[in-house]
């Protein structure tokens, strides 16, 4: 008997991602060769296809060689954005428009005298752009304790990378609430979570409890795919998976019923071709 595979709503490339390839890929054609400063989205069949259109990876501004330059969806700070502007003709800013109310949500913050902690990867290019329009004046941790290591200011404003869980987000506001509002202490919190990315958590966690069993479809370096993962593992056995070829028709024995759902990055051929996958094991 045939599996049954039901793919969750929403899923393929978010608002955000499909915005930025249009971008480039319009850009690209019009243009010619461009020079993305970092990947524009994680996700390599995606990466792949950009090549194959004239838009390019560079590490640094050093590596940027020709005369137009992207800035991805992750967003940069204001410094390295004036910095490209004043060595480049052309700049393309395909930076999510989430991602841009989470700066616009630190500048304000940071100019009204709070110190703002991202709930985030402190490593990852999004959360180290929020931290650039907050004038590098805050922190970027998922952890409380470091937080409690910290000196804190008077003033916190907290806010959230765009990809987060809504509900871990929640609990780390309530502990740093509870951490720091003392004396004359003043906390604002901002949700600067994604509304497309929350809806797809939404229909994710909404499909795992009916399915046997899980398969996110993204890239590893993904964070949102990531966050699906251990979001998804909390109810359900789950597995992660970047292409069709890597599924292995062990994860569902004795399972019937399989749930499908995928980074906000991925490609819905790469989409369908799992789901193809999924449909030939018995």
């Amino acid at each position: 008997m045939a599996l049954r595979v039901e793919k969750a709503a929403g899923i393929g490339f978010c608002f955000g991602v499909k915005r930025c390839i249009e971008i480039l890929e319009k850009a690209a054609q019009e243009r010619g060769r461009i020079e993305s400063l970092g990947a524009p989205v994680h996700n390599q069949q995606v990466l792949e296809r950009l090549a194959r259109r004239g838009i390019h990876i560079a590490g640094n501004i050093d590596e940027i060689k020709g005369d137009a330059a992207a800035i991805s969806a992750h967003g940069i700070s204001p410094v390295i954005e004036a910095e490209l502007r004043q060595k480049f003709n052309n700049v393309i800013n395909t930076t999510c428009p989430f991602v841009h109310r989470a700066q616009l949500a630190a500048r304000r913050l940071a100019r009204a005298g709070f110190f703002v902690i991202v709930y985030g990867e402190a490593e990852h290019p999004e959360v180290k752009g929020i931290l650039g329009w907050a004038d590098n004046r805050g922190i970027a941790t998922l952890d409380t304790g470091l937080v409690r290591e910290t000196r804190l200011p008077r003033r916190l404003g907290i806010l959230s990378q765009t990809t987060q869980i809504l509900p871990q987000f929640t609990e780390f506001a309530s502990k740093m609430i509870d951490l720091a509002l003392i004396k004359d202490g003043e906390i604002r919190v901002i949700d600067t979570i994604c509304h497309d990315i929350r809806r797809r958590q939404k229909s994710t966690i909404d499909l795992a409890r009916k399915a046997d069993v899980m398969v996110v479809v993204g890239s590893r370096t993904s964070a949102n795919t990531r966050h699906l993962v251990e979001f998804c593992g909390a109810v359900k056995k789950t597995y992660l998976t970047q292409t069709a070829d890597e599924i292995q028709p062990d994860w569902f024995k004795g399972c019937r019923h399989v749930g499908v759902t995928s980074g906000a990055s991925t490609p819905d051929e790469t989409i369908d071709e799992v789901v193809a996958r999924l449909e030939e094991i018995e």
